[in-house]
């Protein structure tokens, strides 16, 4: 664990890379698919996290730099969910009540990211992040089941996304090796990505589509 804590920049950039990939093509899927790529509470989370670390307890750089970029990714994601969202919504309420649920979601994201890291005294966002990281792979399983089609998904964003999160993982467990919580996180994390990598996969090719093929 010596390599990881003597580079630091090089583990928080490779992460930013991958995620970033991630966020493009999400972008780019829900745009050609008329959707939006990523569960609606898992980005109010995200976008919530991403707020408070750029502009209201702001890291330092480069992973400011990496949020704020996150951060324009996540509205545009948010624009896309506003613009096709009520379309595809299949949460159970009457579509009229879409935008009301979207902005609560909203609220409330950003109210238990910042009271997460109050709790914990946690201004590096760890805890936050990981725990609404956990959530989200659990929604994408969860996305693709519900959906049953592959709209705004592809394999390149399932792994980008689970290699983007294992990257840091394993930068946090060099640093912080005996938390129970925070190890518990990463494996349950690793998991769920893993199942949607493969579930994904699977109903790509049932569908006649090739996975590598699909950006």
């Amino acid at each position: 664990m010596d390599f990881v804590r003597s580079n630091i920049w090089a583990f928080q950039i490779i992460s930013g890379v991958l995620w970033t990939l991630a966020y493009i093509l999400i972008i780019k899927r829900g745009f050609q698919d008329r959707t939006f790529g990523m569960p609606l509470p898992a980005l109010a989370a995200n976008i919530s996290w991403e707020f408070l670390f750029s502009f209201i307890r702001p890291h330092p750089t480069p992973q400011l730099y990496v949020n704020i970029v996150w951060f324009l990714f996540d509205v545009v994601i948010l624009f896309q969910a506003f613009r096709f969202g009520k379309a595809v919504f299949e949460g159970g309420l009457p579509k009229r009540l879409f935008y009301p649920a979207l902005a609560l979601t909203l609220v409330i994201g950003f109210g238990l990211v910042a009271a997460i890291s109050s709790e914990f005294n946690d201004w590096e966002g760890k805890y936050a992040a990981f725990g609404q990281n956990l959530m989200m792979s659990v929604l994408f399983v969860s996305m693709l089941f519900q959906r049953n089609n592959v709209g705004g998904q592809s394999l390149y964003i399932a792994v980008f996304k689970m290699a983007g999160t294992l990257v840091p993982s394993v930068l946090f467990f060099a640093f912080v090796p005996s938390s129970p919580l925070l190890n518990f996180l990463y494996v349950s994390i690793f998991i769920f990505d893993l199942i949607y990598v493969l579930a994904l996969y699977q109903k790509l090719a049932g569908s006649g589509i090739n996975p590598w093929a699909r950006f």
